[in-house]
């Protein structure tokens, strides 16, 4: 019997990176795939949704900009209601080539287990595999060669993962506190305190443009710098003890600078579009923590 199936991804103003990329990944006949518009305007909007009738896509169309998070598990509520068992989600600046999207499909019928394939760049670099974050401090890094930090947690990216539909209803899906960036991290560190388990098949590959959804280039949105900032933050509140998060917060400065350098410096000439929104973000998980830290307080 075949696995039913769903394809998920969410859209952000990325209509002709999502056609182009679909295009170059094989798609199973029998397989659902749901795309979620997050509203950025209204001719992205109607011409996503002339598209979606063509290719005989499912649309979803909300209001506003749920986020990643949000809109995936608005995808994911619409494909297990109308069967899937298995969900695969993808951003739409990557793309699966070959046979790769039955394979992980299959892969992700395992009960129990969050799959990710080997991410690779366009020129074939590394964007992501099995990686770990440091509990400790924070840092992220691929988890190669048995190399591990001495408390860490592995986690796998959402450009591309596959998991059943009883293990996303397990976990509840994203937290929608993230919006965007860490939610990944998040539901991995999740699945694994759920009874799961984390899986990277290395022989399936997925090609991923980081960056493309904002424009291409080194350089990247505000968007990015501001949720990278907080959502580091956001993530020690929920799943670290006190005194890593006071460490997380202390090194917040440091965690921000380096994630600013990301882009390159030749991008600080405009500080509203990096300082202001890292500065911003920095300060709003700083809030977040502390907002929990006194919720947790008051609850004994």
């Amino acid at each position: 019997m075949s696995i039913r199936s769903a394809l998920l991804i969410v859209n952000y103003g990325s209509r002709r990176l999502l056609e182009e990329n679909l295009a170059r990944t094989a798609v199973p006949e029998n397989m659902d795939v749901v795309i979620v518009d997050n509203l950025s305007t209204p001719e992205e909007r109607a011409e996503l949704l002339a598209l979606s009738a063509r290719a005989g896509w499912n649309l979803l169309s909300p209001a506003s900009n749920l986020g990643f998070g949000g809109g995936m598990n608005l995808a994911a509520s619409a494909a297990i209601a109308r069967g899937a068992e298995v969900l695969v989600l993808l951003n739409p600046d990557a793309y699966i080539p070959e046979d790769g999207l039955a394979r992980l499909v299959a892969a992700g019928s395992e009960p129990g287990t969050l799959v990710a394939p080997m991410v690779l760049r366009p020129d074939g670099g590394h964007f992501s595999s099995a990686m770990e974050v440091d509990l400790a401090t924070g840092s992220l890094r691929r988890a190669v060669g048995g190399r591990r930090y001495a408390a860490s947690a592995i986690w796998v990216s959402g450009a591309c993962l596959a998991v059943g539909a009883e293990l996303w209803n397990r976990v509840g899906g994203f937290d929608d506190d993230y919006f965007l960036y860490w939610e990944d991290v998040d539901l991995s560190v999740r699945v694994v305190a759920a009874g799961g388990r984390i899986k990277v098949d290395e022989s399936i590959v997925a090609v991923h443009s980081p960056g493309g959804t904002q424009g291409g280039g080194r350089s990247k949105s505000a968007i990015y710098y501001r949720f990278n900032t907080r959502n580091r933050l956001v993530f020690a509140a929920k799943h670290v003890p006190p005194a890593a998060q006071r460490r997380w917060v202390r090194t917040a400065p440091k965690a921000a600078w380096d994630i600013l350098l990301r882009g390159g410096r030749r991008q600080f000439v405009r500080p509203l579009r990096t300082l202001w929104p890292a500065a911003r973000g920095t300060w709003e998980g700083w809030r977040f923590v502390r907002t929990a830290r006194e919720a947790a307080t008051r609850h004994g």
